[in-house]
């Protein structure tokens, strides 16, 4: 396809669409100015049964109208009913400011219906073109944004920031190369997501044994693929917060979400991506394995620090889907208890047989705990091993019953099936409540 070319509403949802095949919903309904600005329909998405519309830039600029709103609203009001998928393609230079308050009006309604379903059925945006405004704030509400690097992506017009720099800072969750790549990516998407939050996810107990196996020199990369099956994975916000990955896979053929924190300080940034991950998991009950080596908490801005550390603490202790912690390095301090504490809510909580778990980072503890053996001029090094062979190691935690197993790291991806296996089928009630507030 030239990548060049303008994309009509129909091809769109036919490229989406097995086969190109879909049952138009109100292909004859027309607005003030004609033809309505958008084409809705309903099909299978890699098997799945979804809901879809797609802007028509081709008439009146895709411009939002009462009409538009109708038939988008109409949507979301099946879906609702059914339980299936939604999935937005945006394409549109915003309201028609012809139609004033009314359009406002239709628009606030759209709004309403999606957020209502919000955490029920999965909902996917592709931004493809000019996406401004208040069509912005509409594609930005769904659970997962994909965005053409080309396109015009921002809430205030006009804006030079371009889909790279806002998907640095978190705003887009997948930047494609064009819409045959976007729509690639959604339907990998269709198939990890469950259909609704009513529907399990599967999980086959076989151990289909991914081309990686974890060993001591392992990146976190190299970890999260000697656990995951070596078929079908989506990164999100990889551009955004890189010390920590988000991955949505499948374990022995069971949907898995994979936090992997690479080491270092737990940042702001790295709090926010976890958290808005943890949500999108828990809302469709996906199991979390979080991979929690972090050195403690980054000490600039310490207001914000607090605030998203907070607010991902609430995040894990609140999901009630199945949660396992892996400790393969170390967990510092604030972050253990955050990441891998069964206290915050893990149902289990693995570690290499090496790993280090500590109230305090390895050489701030040997300088409290051995002062004195350090003035007498021993070797701060030998301390320091000491200390992550004893105190500090993962055998010391669990011994406390903070640590549930210990094993090499070439065990990793069986000692994780074997766990998972347990609390797949994890029912948690919670306190009756509208919602957290932090």
């Amino acid at each position: 396809m030239d990548k060049t070319a303008k994309i009509d509403a129909v091809s769109r949802l036919a490229a989406l669409f097995d086969d190109g095949v879909f049952t138009q919903i109100d292909s004859f309904a027309k607005g003030a100015q004609g033809d309505t600005e958008v084409v809705a329909g309903f099909g299978n998405v890699n098997n799945v049964q979804c809901y879809a519309f797609a802007q028509n830039s081709e008439v009146n600029g895709g411009a939002i109208t009462v009409a538009q709103c109708s038939k988008i609203k109409k949507v979301y009001s099946l879906a609702k009913k059914t339980g299936c998928p939604v999935i937005g393609i945006y394409d549109s230079n915003g309201v028609l400011l012809t139609e004033g308050f009314e359009v406002l009006n239709a628009f606030g309604e759209i709004v309403k219906a999606a957020t209502q379903i919000s955490g029920v059925i999965p909902q996917i945006s592709i931004i493809d073109g000019a996406c401004l405004g208040t069509s912005a704030l509409m594609a930005n509400m769904a659970d997962v944004v994909v965005a053409v690097k080309d396109s015009d992506f921002y809430v205030t017009a006009p804006s030079d920031e371009t889909v790279e720099q806002t998907a640095k800072q978190g705003g887009v969750d997948i930047v494609a190369e064009d819409f045959d790549v976007a729509v690639n990516e959604v339907k990998k998407l269709v198939a990890l997501l469950p259909q609704n939050n009513l529907q399990g996810v599967g999980f086959s107990g076989e151990c289909n044994q991914p081309s990686l196996v974890a060993n001591d020199a392992s990146s976190l990369e190299d970890i999260v693929a000697s656990i995951a099956d070596d078929d079908i994975s989506v990164e999100l916000k990889k551009d955004y917060a890189e010390n920590v990955m988000t991955v949505l896979s499948c374990v022995q053929g069971c949907t898995t979400g994979i936090i992997g924190f690479k080491g270092a300080s737990l940042c702001p940034s790295c709090c926010y991506k976890a958290e808005g991950f943890i949500k999108l998991c828990d809302a469709f009950n996906i199991p979390i394995i979080t991979i929690a080596n972090a050195d403690g908490l980054k000490k600039d801005n310490e207001a914000q620090m607090l605030v998203a550390l907070t607010k991902l603490t609430s995040a894990y202790s609140t999901a009630t889907c199945p949660k396992i912690s892996l400790v393969t390095s170390q967990s510092i301090g604030s972050a253990y208890i955050t990441l891998a504490g069964k206290g915050a809510n893990a149902d289990f909580t693995l570690a290499w047989e090496n790993a280090v778990a500590s109230p305090l980072d390895v050489e701030s503890a040997v300088a409290f705990l051995f002062n004195d053996r350090l003035a007498n001029g021993e070797d701060r090094q030998l301390l320091e091993a000491e200390y992550k062979n004893t105190i500090g190691s993962a055998y010391s935690a669990a011994a406390c019953g903070a640590v549930d197993d210990i094993f090499t790291p070439e065990e990793t991806r069986t000692k994780i099936c074997e766990y998972l296996g347990i609390i797949i089928n994890k029912r948690e009630t919670t306190i009756p409540r509208k919602h957290s507030v932090k």
